[in-house]
């Protein structure tokens, strides 16, 4: 697909100055796993202050003590927090374990049901678990997942309002393969803080996944590819400054250097005297 010849159309007004925040999502096994990803974004993208990381209760180390340790690396840290493995009668450890690690950021996620039903599950939605963190922690801020893919676009925005109007502060979106689509959810939520998903395509059982688990819409050039991953992480990228939005990198099954080299670069953020390791 290839890039608009105008600047996009958003009901925002664009500033030559802004920086759109950017953050890379982290999927560790284990301590080592994470430290060998810490180590990658510190020494190749060292520009790069913000990691999120998800909890997938098949893996032991649980997201907000991988974060806790990922601030020994990054500025912030931003846990996954899945509503349906949250207690809300028994919050208390939760909240003294954010505000003790001086985590101040937070992503709920409504979760999936483990596979292994030993890990509990609970009632929780996600609309509650923003509205107890929230209340018991005012100055964290508490982001929601907004997924374009799961209803029509009324509903989406609908629930997504509620999020905000929970005490969200912001909305991470499923990964989106076409601006043309973030244009449409930019101008439902005109006033949202939107960190837009990217992340990476690049066989056709993946893009069978997305299509059939995920039920993502991709547009008529796409091409499972690294290269075409990296050619809309581009022009996502483009997007973001140009509508004052931000992003998070997600790479799947591709080494992070291979996906942002090139497109993640000191000089578009205004860092000056960065030396990469290529």
């Amino acid at each position: 697909m290839s890039t608009p010849s105008t600047p996009y159309a958003a009901p925002r007004t664009a500033s030559p100055s802004y920086l759109p925040r950017v953050s890379v999502e982290l999927v560790p096994r284990n301590q080592e796993g994470l430290e060998e990803e810490l180590e990658t974004l510190s020494e190749h993208f060292p520009f790069i202050d913000t990691v999120n990381i998800t909890d997938l209760t098949r893996f032991s180390l649980r997201s907000h003590h991988a974060c806790k340790a990922a601030q020994k690396c990054v500025r912030r840290a931003i846990p996954h927090l899945r509503a349906v493995g949250t207690n809300l009668k028994d919050l208390r450890p939760l909240l003294s374990f954010l505000d003790e690690a001086e985590l101040h950021e937070v992503l709920i996620v409504a979760g999936d049901l483990p596979a292994d039903m030993r890990h509990p599950t609970f009632p929780t939605t996600s609309v509650q678990l923003i509205r107890a963190i929230k209340t018991a922690l005012p100055h964290v801020q508490v982001y929601a997942a907004l997924d374009p893919y799961r209803n029509s676009f009324v509903r989406e925005r609908d629930y997504a309002l509620e999020k905000l109007d929970a005490g969200a502060s912001g909305l991470f979106t499923q990964p989106f393969f076409d601006t043309r689509l973030m244009e449409v959810y930019l101008e439902l939520l005109p006033e949202a803080n939107i960190y837009w998903g990217v992340t990476t395509v690049t066989s056709q059982r993946s893009l069978s996944y997305w299509q059939n688990r995920n039920h993502a819409v991709f547009p008529s050039g796409f091409e499972p590819t690294l290269a075409w991953s990296r050619g809309f992480a581009t022009r996502a990228l483009d997007f973001a400054f140009q509508t004052r939005t931000n992003l998070y990198f997600m790479p799947i099954r591709a080494d992070l250097r291979a996906f942002l080299t090139g497109i993640l670069t000191p000089e578009r953020f205004g860092v000056k005297h960065v030396a990469e390791t290529l």
